[in-house]
């Protein structure tokens, strides 16, 4: 006998290790597949005001938290800046999602999400979403200083935004369509 009895409890250990990983593994993977943005519904209510986001125009937003779900929903992309960037968040964010508006409509905006965090934004643009002024969100550099050209605005990468830049104080006083 080479192992002999004290081998055991040593494979047992090992044995229980491997599947302890492998469960780990599981969940990680689960977390993963769950962190996906959902499409908007005639439905879908913005997390901070109740606004139905299929009712106006302009980029929307998603932030799904961990142990969430579903996502919640903003219908500026202004408040989800805000949100991620302002605000005391503590609980863990999973994936934040906003529109690229090289893709989508921008009266009837409709899938084309992609990373808020990767995405680039134009700010001060002539173009209004659902509470006025917003900073319109895209996958891509180019397309994002072809709309500042057209339309007006500054191009900044989101780790350039300033929580001064996001301030919604006042956003929902002058909106006269609630």
């Amino acid at each position: 006998m080479i192992c002999g009895l004290p081998c055991f409890p040593r494979a047992m250990a090992l044995a229980w290790l491997l599947a302890l990983v492998a469960a780990l593994s599981a969940c990680d993977q689960k977390q993963d597949i769950a962190a996906v943005p959902l499409e908007i519904d005639r439905g879908t209510s913005c997390e901070l005001d109740g606004m139905l986001l299929a009712d106006y125009p302009g980029p929307k937003g998603q932030i799904r938290y961990g142990g969430q779900d579903r996502p919640v929903f903003f219908c500026d992309t202004l408040e989800l800046l805000n949100t991620l960037i302002a605000g005391e968040q503590v609980r863990p964010v999973q994936g934040a999602w906003v529109q690229d508006m090289a893709r989508a409509d921008w009266q009837q905006p409709q899938g084309a999400w992609i990373d808020a965090r990767s995405a680039v934004y134009v700010f001060g643009s002539k173009r209004h979403g659902s509470m006025g002024p917003t900073a319109a969100s895209f996958a891509q550099e180019a397309d994002a200083g072809k709309f500042a050209e057209e339309h007006g605005g500054k191009v900044l990468k989101f780790g350039d935004i300033k929580s001064d830049m996001v301030d919604l104080s006042g956003g929902a006083l002058h909106d006269t369509r609630m």
